[in-house]
């Protein structure tokens, strides 16, 4: 491992378990035991160090997607809905909070996060769809159904964090899972 993949993995599980807040990029660098200058030169500014932290949270859920898509002793139903209980553990929404807000930020236009855009939809597409044709969704219509899946479980989990209805959020996504064709993820 690099030193800037040890100070992003330091990162995430700051964020991950702190949130961000208001935090300068000074104090950021105290918690995670480096200077600032070395946080700007491996991300260019303390916005740049959280739009990686973001992008090294979706690989890793997408990598937990791809472990469960590799349980062949779960179904595609109860892949999809563990996935969905990784996503919703409380632990998981200070770094869901940075997400949207950066999310939001790169829909503004704003420089600093604008390169969250790139792939933060179509990374996505490609796990969801094998797990739909793996649940019987022909190819072709699958990957809209995905997007609509991504779309629905994005604002399911916008939902929980401004009202933290875990219980009415879970019964959502339940109903939108029971209406998915053949089961399918729900991710």
């Amino acid at each position: 491992m690099s030193a800037r993949d040890d100070l992003l993995a330091a990162a995430v599980a700051h964020v991950t378990e702190h949130g961000v807040g208001e935090i300068s990029l000074r104090a950021l660098a105290a918690e995670l035991g480096t200077s600032h200058r070395m946080l700007i030169y491996h991300f260019g500014s303390r916005d740049g160090l959280l739009v990686e932290v973001v992008r090294a949270v979706e690989r890793r859920q997408r990598a937990r997607l791809a472990e469960l898509m590799a349980d062949t002793t779960l179904t595609p139903t109860e892949q999809a809905r563990r996935f969905w209980d990784d996503l919703v553990d409380p632990a998981q929404w200070p770094a869901e909070r940075l997400f949207f807000e950066l999310y939001g930020q790169a829909l503004q236009g704003r420089p600093h996060a604008a390169p969250l855009l790139d792939g933060i939809v179509t990374d996505w597409l490609d796990p969801l769809t094998d797990l739909a044709v793996r649940a019987g969704a022909p190819r072709e219509q699958a990957r809209a159904e995905v997007r609509l899946q991504l779309a629905v479980a994005r604002g399911l989990l916008l939902d929980l964090l401004a009202t933290r209805d875990v219980e009415g959020v879970r019964a959502a996504a339940e109903a939108f899972l029971s209406r998915v064709p053949s089961g399918g993820a729900a991710g």
